[in-house]
């Protein structure tokens, strides 16, 4: 690389403390607008940046990467997630990709908590009859939800956060259930007190709540298909704080219309913000606007991973989060 400061292009606005550091450290080309830029934008960033900084809503194709120029070297992604660029292409063209790993765990395992608590306690319909004037008072038959002790969770994914959602889950008295393309060890097994399914449909047959935890791959897409969502119980409860992709949005609706699932809670869509408007009017669902990572320390860690990741590169070395093909 030339021996003066990187010129670094952020596609989003990122909180104040990280882009302060970045100013001090590169020639950072920051955002007025949190905006999302349009490909235009995107491509002539592409063209001017040694180091571009996107986020998720950044789709990264290779159509897009064949407009970069010939300085771009890294894509410092801002999101543990990377299925929002084509990282083989990047590689082919000698760009390295990088991203923000493990600082998002615990945020995204309370999330998760706190949708199975909305669903299955029913918060949101608690909350619109205290909002709108409703309530009438105490009733003994009012709002009657379930309890999570002695649920069977089933943990789609067991990677850092599906763990730390079994530890979670584990003190609320739940039975953790998991599938994941490799088993745990023996000693992580026994600490988490958690059941192995090799067989993904057995395991989401006999769950109370399954809880996907997973991240999108081909192999992931549309994994909770219409033909597993039938395998679900009718009293089931569906949590997704991972991506909207693994599961089959509108097979869901139509299943939590006519009744075959008690509800769900999602924080992640199969079309981003286009969000199936039936899905919206059901009372046995609740939804949140990604919010699964938005806390103010997990968003400035994450800010930290990147800044980190340029650095380290900078001074000529790999950036500790690279992320290579094989590992997707």
């Amino acid at each position: 690389m030339r021996s003066e400061r990187l010129t670094v292009v952020v596609t989003r606005r990122l909180p104040e403390p990280v882009e302060t550091r970045m100013k001090e450290l590169f020639d950072v080309e920051l955002r007025d607008s949190d905006d999302r830029m349009s490909r235009e934008d995107l491509a002539a960033a592409m063209r001017r940046a040694d180091v571009l900084v996107p986020t998720i809503t950044d789709q990264i194709d290779a159509t897009l990467l064949a407009q970069a120029g010939e300085r771009l070297k890294l894509i410092a992604n801002y999101g543990a997630g990377v299925d929002n660029i084509d990282v083989s292409t990047a590689r082919q063209r000698g760009i390295l990709v990088s991203n923000t790993p493990g600082v998002l765990t615990e945020d995204t395992a309370d999330m998760t908590m706190a949708l199975m608590l909305a669903v299955i306690r029913r918060l949101p319909e608690g909350m619109a009859a205290m909002q709108g004037g409703s309530w009438g008072g105490w009733s003994p038959t009012a709002f009657l939800g379930g309890r999570l002790g002695a649920k069977r969770l089933g943990i789609l994914g067991m990677g850092r956060i599906g763990q730390a959602v079994a530890r979670r889950a584990s003190a609320f008295g739940m039975q953790i259930h998991y599938h994941n393309r490799r088993r745990l060890r023996p000693e992580t097994e026994t600490e988490l007190q958690a059941t192995f399914w090799e067989s993904l449909d057995q395991m989401v047959a006999r769950m109370d709540v399954i809880s996907i935890n997973c991240p999108h791959t081909p192999s992931t897409f549309h994994l909770m298909n219409a033909r597993r969502l039938k395998l679900l119980k009718s009293s089931a409860v569906i949590v997704n704080t991972s991506r909207g992709e693994v599961i089959d949005e509108n097979a869901l609706t139509r299943m939590l219309r006519a009744g075959e699932i008690a509800g769900a809670g999602l924080d992640v869509y199969e079309h981003g913000t286009d969000v199936n408007p039936r899905l919206r009017a059901l009372p046995n669902v609740v939804l949140l606007p990604h919010m699964g990572s938005a806390t103010m320390e997990g968003r400035i860690e994450m800010g930290e991973k990147v800044i980190i990741n340029i650095k380290t590169f900078a001074d000529g070395h790999r950036p500790p989060d690279q992320v290579v093909p094989g590992m997707l």
